[in-house]
Parts: structure tokens; sequence; C-alpha cells
């Protein structure tokens, strides 16, 4: 997911701190009223609050003790709009959105379409975006409502937006009989639009061209979408289709059941896949980094690097990826490292790997709930 630019900092209103404030909390504990007094001496002549913050960037989550969210049944997405707020999409449970330091829950009851969000997304004109299980929900100026304006006239008109969001077709799968074919919608500022893809499906395989990821954003704006059993890259002009065929894989070697994608700063396109691993494509060839890096249950024993949910890079170029049943792995260029719940993850399918507008990296999942960071060489839940 694409971050907005110029958002340097998470809870823009949560500290909204003056000279010599005087905060007053109050906490409860297993039903027990508890409150303190936090007095902050600020200098108003230097323009900076607790622990140096600037105005600019004045609050840090990790200086409070961590919100936590109620929800059971697993995080899949993450995302801090150009407000400051914070979104967090659940499996099952609907949104939240953590504002002012509080969580407000969203579900069917007051604007959520559906209770499973995949995706979060922001338009140019600040209207937050949830793609769901099925169809779409917007929250734009306060208000969370479904959205059903769709134009169905021009699928093939395939143009390369900068400030277009995209999204999967309304079924949990597939295709309806508006949508026709494969394809994705488009959503370019005024209009959401459906589009087409160069491909047909085969009579009883509608699935395989189900969209599967969040779109990915690679070098000279190239974009990238992710169904079960392809991905396809659109770089204005034409489609780069990678399959089963172009990609050489057959049932020996085990089929395409893509997870994830990421482009990473070299240019290389990482594929997580829920089976046989990670593929990794440098635009000519493409290499089962799993099976490259021996990381196979085949040949561990244990954890292994074969169904992978979640991939993303960090501000130092290391690449990271999210699986389930076998915590999380980060590659620096030469070796591998796994992350586990000895290692304070407690999460043992982690659906999504979100980079902060800061570069920090949060870790959603599920198998328990929760949203962990890396601190130190330990994780630790943050929300």
């Amino acid at each position: 997911m694409i971050a907005p630019a110029g958002n340097q900092y998470l809870f823009n209103r949560y500290l909204m701190m003056k000279a010599k404030a005087v905060w007053l909390y109050l906490l409860l504990f297993g039903g027990l009223s508890v409150a303190f007094i936090v007095v902050a001496m600020i200098d108003p002549n230097a323009g900076k609050g607790i622990n140096g913050f600037t105005d600019k960037n004045r609050y840090s989550q990790k200086d409070i003790n961590p919100l936590m969210l109620k929800y059971t049944t697993g995080i899949r997405s993450i995302f801090a709009d150009s407000k400051g707020d914070i979104w967090f999409g659940s499996h099952q449970e609907g949104v939240a959105l953590l504002h002012e330091g509080k969580f407000e829950y969203f579900n069917k009851s007051n604007g959520l379409i559906d209770h499973q969000v995949r995706n979060i997304y922001e338009d140019k004109n600040g209207g937050v975006w949830f793609e769901c299980g099925r169809g779409l929900s917007r929250y734009q100026d306060g208000k969370m409502a479904v959205y059903t304006q769709k134009d169905y006239h021009k699928k093939n008109d395939w143009k390369l937006n900068k400030n277009s969001i995209w999204f999967k077709g309304n079924e949990m799968e597939a295709y309806n009989q508006l949508e026709g074919n494969p394809g994705v919608y488009e959503y370019d500022g005024k209009n959401l639009s459906y589009r087409t893809f160069p491909i047909r499906s085969r009579v009883g395989h509608e699935n395989h061209y189900s969209i599967s990821t969040a779109f990915a954003k690679g070098k000279n704006g190239r974009l990238w979408f992710s169904s079960y059993g392809a991905v396809l890259g659109y770089n204005g002009n034409n489609f780069k289709i990678l399959n089963d065929s172009t990609l050489g894989l057959s049932d020996k070697t085990g089929h395409l059941h893509t997870r994830a994608i990421m482009e990473d700063r070299k240019g290389n396109l990482w594929i997580g896949n829920n089976g046989i691993g990670v593929l990794r494509y440098d635009g000519n060839k493409v290499v089962n980094f799993t099976v490259e890096q021996k990381l196979r249950k085949a040949d561990t024993g244990g954890n292994s690097l074969e169904k992978v949910f979640a991939l993303a890079e960090d501000q130092s170029g290391n690449i990271w990826f999210g699986t389930v049943g076998s915590g999380v792995w980060r590659y620096d260029g030469k070796l591998m490292k796994n992350f586990t719940k000895a290692d304070g993850l407690e999460s043992q399918h982690i659906w999504t790997i979100y980079k902060t507008p800061q570069g920090e990296l949060w870790f959603g999942g599920a198998n328990p709930s929760g949203v962990y960071q890396l601190t130190g060489d330990r994780f630790e839940r943050k929300f």
C-alpha cells in the first residue's frame, strides 16, 4: 500500500501540547479507576514537546502504553491516512479507526459493506477506501458509506494514471455478470470504472484470475496486479503476464497460488505463494527463492518459507516475509533470519506488513490477532 506523500507523522492530533501543559489521564484496570497527572514543561520558543518531538513529528506511539485492538479474527490491512489517523482492517470484524488516541469501530451496522477488509487506500481528495471481501466502502468527511456508483462502459480504456487507485471485483472470488470477465476497478478521483484484463477464464476456472493481493507500484510507474493464478504488469502501453506457462511451472514444481507481491528498489518482483514459496523475477528470469535458500519444509524439518502471505522492504533494503505457521523471515541480501513466538511474535499467521510514513514496519497477524513491531531484536505487540 502506498502512503500519501508528506504524511510525516501518525497521530497529528493526539498531543496538542501547550506550554506548561498539565495532562490528566484516567485508566481502567480490572474495573478500578486510576488517575494520574503528567506535567509537561515545554519551552514555547523551542517548538518542541515531550521527548523533544517537534510539531511536525510530535508523537511516537512507543512513548505511551499501546492501545490494543479488540479484534480476534486477525488483522489483514493497515493504513495511515493523510490526516494522521490509522486504520486497521480485520479478517471478519470490520475496520477500526485510531483517532486522537481512541478506537472507533465500523462494521455493516454503520456503513461498511462487508466485515472482511482486505486493503485500504486513500484517494487524492482525502477519501479513504476499503476493499472488502465483497464490495467497497468509503470514509469521506467523517462518514462511512457503501460505494455503489460504478461504470461498465469503458472496460478496455486502460491508462496509466498516477493518482488512480485500484480494487478487486465485487465478488469474494471470480466476477459477476456486469463485470463479465476478469479485471479490476479503477478510481481516478472522479469515477469508479471496471477495466478488463486481456485474459479470459476457462469455464469452471473463473477463480483462477480472482485478485488476491493489493495492487503494487514498481519502477517507472508500472502497476502490478495479482490473482491466484497469474501476475499482470501494466506499463501504460501493454501487459506483462506471468503465469504457470510463462514461468515454466508444472505439477512437478508446483503452481502459482499468489498471496503477496512487491517490487523492490532494485526492480525485482517478489511473488509470495501459498505452497511453492517465494518467486523472484528480475524482468528476464524467475528463480524460486525458497528452493534457492533451501527453506522448504523438506529441507528444514521445521519452519519454512512455503506459505508466504506478506512482503515488504525496509529502509535498509532488507526483504521481509510474513508466513503462515513459520513466523517472519528477514533477508539482508546474504542471510535469512527467522523470528517466531520465541522472539515475541505471537501471531501464527502474518496477513500484512505495513511500512509507515516514518519507515517502521508493522506486522498484522492472526492466531492470535494483533499488530507487532520489531524493537531491537524482539517483537512487541503494538496494537
